[in-house]
């Protein structure tokens, strides 16, 4: 999720570039020396293993042969441990050969080429299945699903929005709507009201009509009573047909009930029932057709005992193959029918339905009636894709453009002999150097590596802008969070290994540690964790330990190496932005929908100009002395002044009072409140940084962690120089502190763990957790630093599991917004529909292996981007800006969701 920038964290980078290099080709060697040693231990195994078998051999199991050789037989104590020796070191060759093999064919390519294998394969059928089978989704909706959970309804194959007053006044504005039935409709009809005004009480006669009107919205819903479908009922639809009455624009009709009743079942009231409903089926507008819900016949009273389920789905039946036959546009709401079958049993007279069915029931009409018009982005039923924009049409031109050029350059026989280099070092995603060994690329490299994204972009397209899979919405049990969250963990544990380093904060554990708790936030993500307050406040510090990397790498960075230059900003600035730049354009959302990339972008640039500024104050410079030291600290005091100043606005009382404090300018705090939103809401700063045209959510974002960044660089000062001068005890297996010291922070560490997980369990509302996040959550990272790296032995092992998810973070977090989740994070992408487990795998397997890709696209483009050479560069800028300035004056804002409110 948050970007890599941890090459600085765990480097001391105290020398020339030629050293460093000297110093990887010695690590070269050594590990081919010991690679040497490996096999020559093998073969002295293997050899062990001929002689203890041909010995064992000539014995026939009569005696030992080592007695008749003249070999002393050794200790009966020590002959154990002599097998288990020997057996250990078989073991471990058995192991090492198992793992080689098996690493030669599950690779990360063929893992790739499995993934669009099976995405190819999954296009087709999903292609077949709509040519054949059927793709509106207004069918899906009002025809099957099933109950996620408790009062929690999913129709088949796409998502329901749950609509509220605002919203379903604005679709229904100046509209009528009809309800015709019995006892039954008129529940429905209650419940349909309520979304429009939930105040609305079940007032009037049991019996008689009942209208509905609302005044702000002008909306019109009547419902007319006609217990059965005969000629009354025919007489009103048909007076709607002419053109002196005022025709209703959607007619929702039901009876079957009390012809079942007063006919006590008989063939002729069904086959009269039959003729009605195909004359009804000419009504205008709109229509639907429910079919007739179940009884609980052990609870219906006495004179309702004939009305049987047999009964009722045979009018069913008679009503399927009256209106199917009809050529206006009528649907049967069956979906209705299907969810009462599941909580019939709980009906007072087990005749009418509970009210949270009749909710289910009213929640898709609305959706079938009003997401064609409004198009909420967490309603898919009843939506069509969106036409491509200009831009979206652009980058299409852009890809094929690419395609088309590296197709005559192969033609022509350019780079036909080119291999892709080697990747670079993908410890650090924004730290990566180009592969010294690699040379420069070839003219067909940006080619290639723009037609590999344009594919990727295709699918991003498919999944969550074009109709093609299915999406479902997110339903939260503890059981969908947690018990993912400890298998991965179990995993993650079972892939432990020796580190290479024992630095605080090396950068194998900070790769773990990015791995993993970016692993925690997709299974939040997808579970709609963010519902369970606890789970939120706890995966906002995670959050806020991202964000806590980045200031401590920047500040490492820059402290240890001194490198301002342009090239190493541009560097940064492409490896953060790229994707999401591309996803703003090919998914026509805007640059603040992915929050938090602008977020870490805005991060650096401060970071940056922070340190940047004069006097820059380096390790170098300060060689220990207290002036420099002072320097820098009075630097980061400035960076709180200016975190406040910008905070000052909307933050609670207590928080200004804290800053002002700090900062002792409280008057003139006070006179510059609101400076925030001024500066981000001119353009074209506001283009990136509004979302709806509000930056309320980039204001919440920003302040919700404003702290971290700073905690992050102070923490970065204070380690580096308690480094400096040997303050710490960073060998392998020795505690970093003395005992007395080690054992008292990891007590106070533990106690402030157990201390938050009790206040976030404890705490009711958001808005007030949300208040005091900002002020400890860097005591819960400091904590679980302090636990990862006082004792040597945690010190000296990590996890290559999460360790290699943590790599791949930053592409991680982005692309599970498209080609994971679906509908801008709203619900889940359905590959392999009726199947949730086998489809989180294999949606999982491909998203992962996208990331993947997308992250060595990002590192082959950036080297031929960003050029070292400063002219090159500046002309490049001067493209880019021009770009951008076109890409901002056709916008049009893009997409009109609003970013979750999840972590």
């Amino acid at each position: 999720m948050a970007e890599d920038t941890q090459e600085e964290q765990v480097e001391e980078v105290k020398e020339e570039e030629e050293q460093e290099e000297e110093e990887e080709q010695e690590e070269e060697e050594h590990e081919e020396q010991e690679e040497q040693e490996e096999e020559q231990e093998e073969e002295e195994d293997k050899d062990a293993s001929a002689a203890a078998a041909a010995a064992a051999a000539s014995d026939g199991g009569g005696g030992d042969a080592r007695a008749v050789a003249g070999v002393p037989e050794p200790r009966a104590a020590s002959r154990p441990s002599a097998r288990c020796h020997g057996g250990g070191k078989m073991a471990l060759l058995a192991y090492s050969l198992g793992k080689r093999d098996i690493n030669q064919h599950f690779t990360v390519r063929n893992a790739k080429l499995v993934s669009s294998a099976v995405v190819v394969l999954l296009l087709a059928v999903h292609a077949a299945s709509r040519y054949y089978g059927g793709a509106d989704t207004c069918d899906w909706l009002l025809s099957s699903g099933r109950y996620l959970g408790e009062n929690v309804w999913q129709p088949y194959g796409c998502m329901m929005h749950k609509y509220k007053s605002t919203d379903s006044k604005s679709c229904l504005a100046d509209k009528r709507v009809a309800f015709l039935g019995d006892s039954r409709i008129r529940q429905l009809f209650h419940s349909f009201i309520k979304i429009i005004n939930p105040e609305c009480k079940e007032d009037g006669n049991q019996h008689e009509d009942i209208p509905f009107h609302d005044d702000s919205s002008s909306v019109n819903v009547n419902f007319f009573w006609y217990p059965e479908a005969n000629d009354s009922m025919k007489e009103r639809l048909t007076s709607w047909t002419q053109d002196r009455s005022p025709k209703p624009d959607v007619i929702v009709l039901g009876a079957a009930a009390w012809s079942i009743k007063l006919h006590s079942g008989s063939s002729e009231s069904l086959q009269q029932y039959r003729v009605n409903l195909t004359a009804m089926a000419r009504a205008p507008g709109e229509a639907g057709g429910g079919r007739r819900d179940p009884v609980n016949e052990e609870a219906l009273s006495e004179s309702r005992k004939m009305i049987t389920n047999h009964q009722l789905e045979m009018y069913n039946e008679a009503a399927a193959a009256a209106l199917n036959s009809s050529k206006r546009r009528v649907k049967l709401l069956a979906a209705l029918r299907q969810a009462a079958m599941e909580t019939i049993g709980q009906s007072a007279d087990g005749l009418h339905l509970p009210e949270s069915t009749r909710n289910v029931g009213a929640t898709v009409l609305m959706n079938a009636v009003c997401n064609k018009r409004t198009r909420p982005i967490d309603g898919s039923c009843c939506q069509g894709p969106r036409p491509p924009s200009l831009l979206q049409k652009l980058a299409a031109c852009v890809f094929l453009g690419s395609a088309l050029a590296l197709l005559v350059f192969h033609t022509l026989g350019y780079g036909r002999h080119r291999h892709r280099p080697v990747p670079p070092d993908m410890e650090s995603l924004e730290e990566r150097k180009p592969a010294t060994a690699a040379g420069p690329p070839g003219p067909t490299a940006p080619l290639q590596a723009l037609c590999r994204m344009g594919v990727i972009m295709a699918y991003f397209y498919l999944c969550d802008r074009a109709d093609m899979f299915m999406k479902e919405q997110k339903f939260y049990t503890h059981a969908t969070f947690f018990v993912p969250l400890v298998y991965v963990f179990v995993l993650g544990l079972f892939f432990s290994e020796n580190s290479k380093e024992t630095k605080v904060l090396n950068r194998q554990q900070t790769d773990e540690w990015k791995g993993w708790m970016q692993l925690v936030i997709l299974i939040y993500h997808i579970s709609g964790a963010s519902a369970f307050l606890p789970v939120y406040m706890h995966v906002r510090v995670l959050v806020a330990a991202y964000l806590f990397q980045t200031g401590y790498g920047h500040f490492s960075f820059f402290w240890l190496k001194g490198d301002f230059g342009l090239y190493r900003v541009c560097q940064v600035l492409f490896r953060l932005n790229f994707l999401v730049l591309v996803l703003c354009v090919v998914m026509d959302r805007p640059y603040q929908f992915y929050y938090f990339v602008p977020l870490v972008t805005f991060w650096f640039v401060i970071v940056y100009t922070t340190l940047a500024l004069w006097p820059q104050v380096l390790q170098k410079k300060a060689n220990g002395s207290g002036m420099w030291h002072l320097g820098v600290l009075t630097k980061l005091l400035a960076l709180l002044l200016f975190i406040c100043y910008f905070a000052n606005s909307e933050v609670s009382l207590a928080a200004t009072v804290f800053c002002c404090d700090v900062a002792m300018m409280t008057n003139l705090l006070c006179v510059l409140q609101g400076f925030f939103q001024r500066l981000f809401s001119v353009w074209p700063i506001s283009k990136l940084f509004e979302l709806n045209g509000s930056i309320h959510e980039w204001w919440f974002r920003w302040k919700l962690d404003r702290f971290a960044v700073i905690h992050g660089m102070l923490f970065a000062f204070v380690y580096l120089v308690l480094q400096k001068c040997q303050g710490l005890c960073e060998a392998r297996g020795e505690a970093l502190f003395s005992a007395r010291i080690s054992n008292l922070l990891l007590f106070l560490s533990v106690i402030s763990f157990m201390i938050y997980s009790i206040w976030a369990s404890s705490c009711k509302n958001k808005t007030e957790c949300n208040e005091m996040h900002p002020y400890i959550s860097v005591v819960q990272i400091l904590a679980f630093i302090l636990i990862r790296n006082i004792p040597g032995y945690a010190r000296s092992v990590y996890s290559s599991f999460f360790a290699w998810f943590g790599k791949i973070s930053l592409e991680l977090f982005i692309c599970q917004y498209h080609i994971w989740l679906a509908a801008d994070t709203k619900g889940i992408l359905v590959l392999i529909p009726g199947l949730p487990s086998l489809n989180i795998l294999v949606s999982t397997f491909v998203f992962v292996c996208v990331a993947h890709e997308i992250s060595l696209i990002t590192n082959d483009l950036a080297q031929v981007v960003v050029p070292k050479d400063t002219g090159a560069l500046l002309k490049r800028l001067g493209a880019a800006g021009l770009v951008a300035l076109l890409v901002l004056v056709l916008s049009t804002g893009g997409g009109s969701s609003s970013a979750s409110g999840e972590a």
